[in-house]
């Protein structure tokens, strides 16, 4: 226009004066409405319709290096993996075509194909955001572990462990931080229900002041370690007086005293009196002793000893060390 009208006017000139006389002047407020209707339809809304971009936007590529890429079969710039979720979900469209010559119902279940192929495509992608969200692809990688010394938090016990494990189906419902906010409004919850427990127990022992606390929980303290030690004493006292009692039935028999533990236990098992056992103990030793030296024993073991006492009696003197494994 500048052109047309001379040299006389540049062209940030003209542009001043048209958008002066034509866009703000009187012909502009007469025939440019203050608001311009916007009368195309938009098929791309966000909300997930056929044309959304939400389903192929692809999410910020993983920080992960090219050994790790390989080891998931990850492709960064396409941020996809070479085994996707439903991997054979293409072939619902692959062979599908628009032909001029297709009656109602082919067109109709073309649509459900590619209607199927869609849902498909979101189940995909939120399964991406979801291990996205969680840090899956990092704890898989054994990287979130690193993450986790950097930035110290409360120790988790056994059981809000468990309990995570039992909410783990809400991943799928709430994004991580929804989740871990919910988790430890939980925890605050418990806190807080102890401590009312904790405040009404104080006031059903009579105590409104929380100074008078302090003291009671002294004086519960002691009488818990009173009750602890009484009950440490007497299950003390309660073996000691089983393990009397269960040499009853030898402990009044000549030649108890010469026994040890070991073979109180050995004779209360064999229902045998401390003497005999002295006495075979005595026969046995002696012969061990007679066949290391050479000379033939000739001493007989008591009649009342039969081969299954024998056999015990060996095996115990062999293990106590008294013998020998060869002689027994």
């Amino acid at each position: 226009m500048a052109a047309h009208v001379g040299a006389s006017r540049t062209p940030q000139e003209v542009m001043e004066h048209y958008v002066s006389m034509y866009i703000h002047g009187n012909l502009g407020k007469a025939c440019i409405p203050d608001t311009i209707p916007n009368r195309v339809t938009d098929h791309t809304c966000p909300s997930g319709g056929p044309l959304s971009p939400s389903l192929t936007t692809p999410l910020p590529p993983l920080d992960i290096s090219v050994a790790e890429q390989q080891q998931l079969g990850y492709m960064p710039l396409r941020d996809d993996y070479e085994i996707e979720y439903d991997q054979d979900a293409e072939t619902l469209i692959s062979g599908l075509s628009v032909n001029y010559d297709d009656d109602d119902v082919e067109i109709e279940l073309k649509r459900a194909h590619v209607d199927m192929y869609v849902r498909k495509l979101k189940e995909r992608q939120r399964r991406k955001n979801i291990a996205r969200d969680y840090n899956l692809v990092p704890a898989f990688l054994g990287k979130d572990k690193k993450d986790k010394e950097k930035a110290p938090k409360r120790k988790i016990t056994k059981e809000e462990k468990e309990l995570r494990l039992k909410l783990r189906p809400l991943y799928q419902f709430m994004s991580c931080k929804e989740f871990e906010d919910f988790f430890e409004n939980m925890h605050k919850e418990r806190i807080l229900r102890a401590k009312i427990r904790e405040l009404q127990r104080y006031r059903r022992n009579g105590i409104t002041k929380m100074e008078e606390s302090a003291e009671y929980e002294a004086a519960r303290h002691k009488r818990e370690k009173r009750k602890e030690n009484k009950n440490i004493a007497s299950s003390k006292r309660g073996k000691e007086e089983g393990k009397e009692g269960e040499f009853a039935a030898i402990e009044n028999l000549p030649g108890f005293e010469l026994l040890s533990d070991r073979e109180k236990v050995l004779c209360s098992s064999l229902n045998l009196s401390p003497a005999r056992y002295v006495t075979v103990k005595t026969i046995i030793i002696k012969d061990h002793l007679q066949k290391r030296q050479g000379i033939p024993s000739k001493s007989r073991l008591p009649s009342y000893l039969d081969k299954v006492l024998k056999k015990r009696i060996l095996n115990f003197l062999t293990e106590s060390g008294w013998i020998s494994r060869d002689a027994s």
